[in-house]
């Protein structure tokens, strides 16, 4: 059956339009993919740690070469002893807990409390009290049992480990077992005691172990501490 017309006015079927979104839902949406691409960007860009800025190469050797003023021989530590020509008077000595070596024709002598080279002075002194006529000492120390590091968070054997001259981040990381799964492994935290203040600095140690960086050298009584990484 037709439909009748209306005079005066022709009918034509309606045309259907594409649906269109809302001014409100083009906003909406557009904020949704802003903060989409700006969690993106966190996720691959290198974030600082809270309170710990990214040091630059030279703010880390800086911090490196800061003394902890801890390292100095204390009871249990053991030195080589070397004297030029003279293979009876070189030799190992442990410091006893008076921080005192049993040295020949010496007797005791008290090394605790002094440097390498500060020993080696006072094994020349002793030796050349009418033992020996210009005496050459070097003192070397191979073990530092009275001083200690310290490891812990994301790694597989948190500890305190004895301290070793010229010893690296990388030694330490590897004595406490290595990174876990989970470790942030350039967030690594060094903490340290400079003139009686607190001092941390982040280390790199992904990239020390890639050879993008230069390795850190510890100094005794440090604190390493590896955060896990959110990422």
């Amino acid at each position: 059956m037709r439909m009748p017309r209306a005079e005066g006015k022709s009918w034509h079927p309606r045309r259907r339009r594409d649906a269109q979104p809302s001014r409100g839902a083009r906003a909406s949406l557009a904020l949704l993919l802003a903060g989409f691409a700006v969690g993106v960007t966190a996720c691959v860009s290198p974030r600082p740690i809270r309170g710990i800025p990214v040091e630059s190469p030279s703010q880390l050797a800086e911090f490196e070469g800061a003394s902890s003023g801890g390292s100095t021989l204390g009871a249990g530590d053991l030195v080589e002893v070397r004297v030029f020509q003279e293979a009876d008077l070189s030799g190992a000595y442990r410091l006893s807990p008076e921080g005192t070596v049993d040295y020949p024709l010496c007797g005791k002598v008290q090394l605790a409390g002094m440097t390498s080279s500060g020993a080696a002075d006072a094994l020349t002194q002793c030796l050349a009290r009418g033992y020996l006529r210009r005496p050459q000492v070097s003192v070397l120390i191979r073990e530092y049992n009275s001083k200690k590091i310290f490891v812990f968070g994301e790694v597989q054997k948190p500890g305190t480990f004895p301290y070793e001259e010229n010893m690296s981040i990388v030694q330490a990381i590897t004595l406490a077992g290595g990174f876990t799964k989970i470790a942030s492994k350039n967030g690594t935290q060094v903490t340290r005691i400079v003139e009686g203040r607190e001092q941390k600095v982040r280390v790199p140690v992904e990239d020390i172990g890639v050879g993008r960086e230069r390795n850190f050298s510890l100094k005794p009584g440090d604190i390493v501490f590896v955060p896990e990484s959110f990422f």
